[in-house]
């Protein structure tokens, strides 16, 4: 073997061949395991609760008759949470964005609001709920209403559609901004008319994704005041509510059987709204990318 044969491999870059071997079997085995967990949980759910989809299930309200018993109220309980949760969060959330990249002086006080806005978006939801009650719900008066719910569920996902909003802004290209100040353009009718219909679509990925999150969360809207019974729909903004995610909550803590095939029916009602809530979300993403590409 001469001491120039390339094809044989040196020790150090066999032991790199190595590693990344292992490392790849490591990655592999994540997404089986990963895969297979979510195919199981998603068989099973399918197994039990395909028997109870019905009409009926979508149009009575809950019941302690399992045969009686549906989503009606929950359906629109959650209905009216995402209504008052985006009208809250997401002019306020892209605001924000706009103004920490566009307006704010960089220093120690905007790197301090973006660091506790970015610990925010991790902070538990439990606590998100444990402050909606102290502040919406008994200091602000609003009661266990759908209205207290909305906003506290807004506060949840805040963090994120600013961060969605800042990362969409910071992608556009520098040139875009100089090109329109160059023109004569003021920072205003730059921002309008240039950066926020260029970063619509990140924005509107990360909106969406924020209110895909606030739609399956139950603790903060247990803490608020949800009802885990409600026979009636609320026909003002201060009126009890419930919602999916405390629906099927209790029905899968009930001990009869037939409630958890229930619950298995209302989570598939729920992963039905959210698939078609990420699909408008896609829709309007390629709907803005396509307008800003002409």
């Amino acid at each position: 073997m001469s001491a120039f044969d390339l094809t044989v491999p040196s020790p150090a870059l066999a032991r790199r061949r190595r590693r990344g071997g292992v490392l790849r079997g490591l990655s592999l085995a994540a997404v089986v395991v990963g895969l297979g967990t979510l195919v199981a949980l998603l068989g099973q759910v399918l197994v039990e609760g395909i028997p109870w989809l019905s009409a009926d299930l979508l149009f009575e309200y809950p019941s302690r008759i399992a045969e009686r018993a549906g989503l009606k109220a929950a359906l629109a309980g959650t209905f009216w949470l995402m209504l008052v949760t985006a009208a809250v969060a997401v002019p306020i959330g892209v605001g924000a964005a706009v103004y920490l990249e566009e307006y704010a002086r960089p220093g120690r006080f905007l790197d301090l609001v973006t660091i506790n806005i970015a610990n925010l978006a991790g902070v538990p939801s439990v606590i998100y709920g444990v402050l909606g009650l102290a502040v919406f719900v008994r200091v602000l008066g609003f009661g266990a209403s759908f209205v207290a719910g909305g906003i506290t569920l807004a506060l949840l996902v805040l963090p994120v559609i600013v961060i969605a909003t800042q990362e969409a802004l910071r992608a556009i290209p520098k040139g875009v901004r100089e090109s329109a100040y160059a023109l004569g353009a003021t920072r205003w009718q730059v921002v309008r008319a240039h950066l926020l219909p260029l970063a619509a679509p990140g924005a509107l990925t990360g909106i969406i994704l924020a209110l895909s999150r606030a739609i399956g969360e139950t603790a903060p809207i247990l803490v608020v005041g949800a009802a885990t019974f409600l026979a009636f729909l609320p026909a003002t903004p201060l009126d009890a509510f419930s919602a999916l995610p405390v629906q099927i909550y209790n029905w899968a803590s009930r001990p009869q059987d037939e409630f958890r095939g229930l619950a298995a029916a209302g989570i598939l009602v729920l992963l039905a709204v959210l698939l078609v809530l990420n699909g408008l979300a896609i829709w309007l993403r390629d709907r803005a990318e396509s307008r800003t590409a002409r």
